[in-house]
């Protein structure tokens, strides 16, 4: 008898349990719905810019300026090859070429080294050192562009390319080295131990193990510097002056200012800027993601 009575309340309560569960699996989907229908709607309206600038960039301008349609009705390839060729920027292309590969290769070699030092190396003032460079990722860029113009002027450097890659390179040392730190910190010390007993010194513990081991937050540290040199404006606006070290984008800039606005050379040359960013992306997606999610977790 008493073990009836004491079954009888957990049947008698088991429907009720199963009704909420219907009605709380019942609300999901449509959660879910709704969810999806805004973030289509955010998608639709964020991508439709970049679909209106590629269009514009197979179009004429007089087809440009009609409007109303994104696909051509005259597609030609012949807006490329102007702004390739009559408008110098092949040079201007060259020049961002080389201010973001250099930048990034110093970026990624400073930085990884100075990284091996934070995480396994001894030191007066790690620590603190470590603190500042944390503390530099609270402070606007804007609040040190007067500085650097001003020493760029005494050392002679302003105007030039390495008066935009040294900038850029001191910039990316905050971000770099926390992810890169944090990275490094992951590897078991183990490797280290038994590299150190096998007689293998710093510099090739350092490139054989802990760089290998590192490589997702390197390419995403290598991306994190690419993509902002490769579109900066502010500093470049400031420093450069000779229109033969032109980088992209004050390329882009010129051509808005200019009397007449063509503006299906303007996307077309818009179009070539982007192009190798999204490139550059897609073929790094992997280890991007892998990187951030190693900083994440460190």
């Amino acid at each position: 008898m008493s073990s009836q009575a004491l079954s009888t309340p957990r049947r008698a309560g088991a429907p009720g349990r199963t009704a909420h569960t219907s009605r709380t699996g019942s609300r999901r989907p449509i959660g879910r719905i709704i969810v999806g229908i805004v973030l289509a709607a955010y998608a639709a309206v964020s991508v439709y810019p970049f679909l209106w600038m590629v269009s514009a960039a197979f179009k004429t301008n007089a087809e440009v300026q009609e409007g109303g349609h994104l696909i051509p009705h005259h597609p030609t390839l012949q807006t490329f090859s102007d702004t390739w060729n009559k408008l110098d920027f092949f040079d201007y292309f060259l020049n961002s070429v080389k201010v973001t590969v250099l930048t990034t290769v110093l970026v990624v070699v400073i930085y990884s080294a100075a990284s091996y030092a934070f995480s396994v190396l001894e030191f007066p003032g790690k620590k603190w050192l470590y603190r500042l460079f944390l503390v530099l990722l609270f402070v606007p860029g804007v609040v040190t562009l007067l500085p650097i113009v001003l020493l760029e002027s005494k050392l002679s450097i302003l105007g030039t390319h390495w008066g935009l890659i040294l900038p850029f390179v001191n910039g990316s040392a905050p971000l770099a080295i926390l992810m890169l730190t944090n990275s490094f910190n992951s590897v078991p010390t183990e490797l280290r131990e038994a590299a150190r007993m096998d007689g293998a010194g710093e510099p090739r513990i350092f490139s054989r193990i802990y760089l290998p081991l590192a490589r997702p937050a390197i390419v995403t540290i290598a991306l994190l510097t690419a993509i902002p040199t490769w579109n900066e404006y502010q500093l470049t606006r400031i420093s450069l002056n000779d229109p033969h070290s032109y980088t992209l984008p004050i390329a882009l800039q010129t051509m808005q200012s200019s009397n007449v606005v063509q503006y299906n050379s303007l996307m077309a040359a818009a179009l070539i800027m982007v192009v190798p960013v999204i490139a550059l992306f897609l073929c790094a997606q992997r280890y991007f993601v892998n990187g951030l999610m190693g900083a994440v977790k460190g």
